[in-house]
Formats: structure tokens, sequence, C-alpha cells
């Protein structure tokens, strides 16, 4: 029997059988015999790890965010969450890259519930991606959805493309920084901030 999936972005029916045969066939590319036992059932792996690693592409930013509360006005220090872990794949090499995110804003009149921040990562976190696009897209949603008076978004991030390949630097990590409204333009919260993340106790 034929299973089929529906891309999200064209509705178009997409034979899962057909892409399980295209994996087959990369097996063979690399040099491998995709029917030997260790092989045989690694494209049908590959497709259900694929549910996991790309399903960012099912959710939005509004869905996950769109549960706000009143803060009443009496709150204006930074709301912060850091060390938020993320996996994600680079679309350049399809290769892995991970790390952790801190967020921090500060509200005017709405928060959110705060475990929703780290649903907001995944959903970023979960589709192929660059890094850079990544921290703005986190960032300039909150700031959006959210309307508050600044938010910083910092990511630290390995990647394999430089690790396993290419350079081959292990111990390389890129760190991106977007900041809007009260955090663009001011180097106090700025540090405010950056001590805040730094203290993983705190």
């Amino acid at each position: 029997m034929q299973h089929e999936m529906v891309s999200q972005h064209t509705n178009t029916k997409i034979n899962r059988d057909q892409i399980a045969g295209s994996l087959k066939n990369i097996l063979s590319y690399i040099g491998d015999d995709p029917e030997r036992e260790g092989l045989i059932d690694t494209p049908n792996r590959i497709l259900r790890s694929w549910n996991k690693l790309f399903s960012g592409y099912g959710k939005t930013a509004e869905e996950v965010l769109g549960r706000t509360f009143e803060s009443y006005g009496t709150y204006h220090g930074i709301i912060t969450l850091d060390h938020i872990e993320f996996f994600s794949t680079c679309e350049h090499h399809f290769l892995p890259f991970f790390g952790q995110a801190h967020i921090g804003y500060i509200p005017k009149n709405r928060v959110v519930g705060i475990s929703k921040l780290a649903r907001l990562v995944e959903v970023h976190a979960r589709r192929l991606q660059i890094q850079e696009k990544m921290t703005a897209d986190i960032a300039n949603d909150i700031q959006k959805i959210l309307n508050p008076l600044g938010v910083i978004a910092v990511i630290e991030g390995q990647h394999f493309c430089i690790t396993s390949r290419g350079v081959e630097k292990k111990q390389a990590k890129m760190r991106t920084i977007q900041a809007t409204g009260i955090f663009e333009n001011n180097d106090a919260k700025q540090k405010e901030f950056f001590a805040i993340i730094r203290d993983k106790n705190g």
C-alpha cells in the first residue's frame, strides 16, 4: 500500500514510497548497498525521523504565543528564559547544528507563559534553517505578537558543516544576536541581559 504526505507549502501530494526510493538511490550513490540488512529499512527510518526534525513547519508563532496575559503595567524588568537547548538542520548542507538560545523581553502590557518561549524556539529550530534567520525570526515574532518595550535573542550554535567537513574546527561556536526596541540601542539593558544569562544558576 502506498503512503502519501501532503506538502504544507504547496498542498501537493507527495508519495512516501517515491521518497524512500530516492533515499535508496542516495545510499547507493555514497557507495553502500541499500539492500543489505542494516540499511534495508533506513529510508523509512529517515522519513520517520523527519517527522520530528522538521515538525516546525506544522506550527506558527501565532499559535504558540497566541495566549497572553495582562501584566497590568506593574512589571517593566527583563523577563528571561535562557540556556534553551535546540537542535536544527542547516539548509545549505542538510547537516545538524545545535546549541542554546537565550531570550529576554521587557513587557509593556502583555506577558506570555514562559514555556511558550521555549516552544517558539522549537518552531523555528525544527525547520531547515540558518542561524541568523532563526535568531531574527524569534526576536521579531515576540516583538510583533507581544508588543513589548523590547526583545533580545541570542543563539550560540555549533555547526556540523564546519566541524565534520570544510575547515573542520571542532570547538568553533557561532553567536548571533537580534535586538528590538529598548534593547536595540541601549548598552545598559544589553549588559544587564548578558549578565543574567552568564549566571547559569541565577
